[in-house]
């Protein structure tokens, strides 16, 4: 009895040239959906009613084309279903456009008051913390001693006026210094708060949030304002 890739290459040779690249594509071991459902129903069609190819082939082959189908709706759907999510979460991300965000830097950007605000964390209990800001000159444009203080967040804020009145702008960088009870050096973790002022969410890609510190990802937020 022919097999049933024998007989498919028979069906083929009697497609004639329609069905060339199929044939090439067939002889090199792959195939595509379209080209697999063509020669599935080109077979149905042409083959004798009398003397029909295996029954458990044919079963198989039924199977195979329901298969390919139902494969070929839930990719349909799954799209779909992506659409949707991916639109669920750029609404959720968008809703913090305006909001002020907690981001873990050493760089401080003015906020829409024109204030600087940050938290810095001690990893212990600190007898001295110090807080220096500097702009891109090198310039210090603010410095303050915060004291000592206990292990965890210190918060901090400065309206970013000089000792004119005059708004000093940004970014500034943070530098702090914090000396341990046992007089060593502590390693503190800056962060500081930055304004989200768009949001962008591809539909093949994750949610971003753009800040005036630049681009991060909702999961990089340690506190909402």
């Amino acid at each position: 009895m022919t097999t049933t890739n024998a007989y498919l290459d028979s069906l083929v040779n009697k497609t004639g040239s329609s069905a060339a690249t199929t044939t090439k594509s067939a002889s090199s071991g792959t195939i595509d959906q379209a080209g697999f459902l063509k020669l599935l129903t080109t077979q149905l069609q042409t083959q004798d009613p009398t003397q029909p190819v295996d029954n458990t082939q044919m079963v198989a082959q039924m199977a195979q084309f329901s298969s390919v189908a139902g494969i070929s709706e839930m990719n349909v759907s799954l799209k779909a279903m992506a659409s949707d999510i991916a639109a669920a979460r750029f609404g959720d991300a968008s809703g913090w456009i305006g909001r002020a965000a907690l981001i873990q830097s050493s760089v401080a950007g003015a906020l829409s008051n024109g204030a600087y605000a940050g938290s810095i964390t001690l990893p212990a209990e600190a007898q001295d913390v110090t807080l220096t800001l500097v702009d891109g000159n090198g310039q210090t444009v603010y410095a303050k001693d915060l004291g000592a203080r206990q292990a965890g967040a210190v918060d901090w804020s400065w309206d970013g006026k000089d000792a004119s009145g005059n708004a000093v702008a940004g970014p500034l960088q943070l530098v702090v210094g914090a000396t341990g009870t046992g007089g060593t050096s502590l390693d503190v973790t800056n962060a500081t708060w930055t304004e989200v002022q768009s949001v962008q969410s591809p539909a093949s890609g994750s949610t971003t949030l753009v800040t005036p510190l630049g681009s991060f990802a909702p999961s990089q937020v340690l506190q909402l304002g």
